[in-house]
């Protein structure tokens, strides 16, 4: 029983160990590739303009104005939502990192401002875990919310 408790808890710390990595570390493939953001995991836990996987679709944002108007509007519902940290930021694109408050888990945002359609195409994905309780989500209404306003 000693044996197999010591097992478990090794288990655990390994499995801690590896998520506590995991969340230090920035995604491959993220970025604009031909007027699109990387697709969202398959895992539950991120949401994008771009996916054709309903459960995972948010709507893109219109332009409030010049593409340089848009993008100050994103960042002052960027600032005002919290947690976050700009990591990118160019011309038509924004690439932020939100961490969440308690576990201090890190979850990729991509904002891409597309000249042609005049849309902000948004992609979020959790870096650690396969759920995210609906918080890529609820961060993009927020973010949508406050960029309306």
């Amino acid at each position: 029983m000693r044996i197999l408790l010591k097992i478990l808890g090794l288990a655990i710390i390994v499995m801690a160990v590896m998520m506590v990595m995991k969340n230090q570390r920035t995604p491959a493939g993220l970025g604009v590739q031909d007027g699109r953001l990387a697709e969202v995991p398959e895992t539950p836990n991120g949401v994008s303009t771009q996916t054709t996987v309903t459960e995972k679709k948010v709507e893109p944002l219109l332009f409030a104005g010049s593409i340089e108007e848009s993008k100050t509007k994103i960042l002052e519902a960027v600032h005002s939502y919290g947690g976050a940290e700009i990591i990118i930021e160019e011309v038509d694109y924004l690439y932020i990192v939100f961490t969440t408050g308690t576990m201090k888990f890190k979850d990729d945002a991509e904002f891409y401002f597309d000249a042609n359609t005049k849309e902000i195409h948004f992609r979020s994905a959790s870096r650690v875990g396969k759920s995210d309780m609906g918080l890529n989500r609820e961060r993009y209404d927020a973010i949508r919310q406050l960029y309306m306003e």
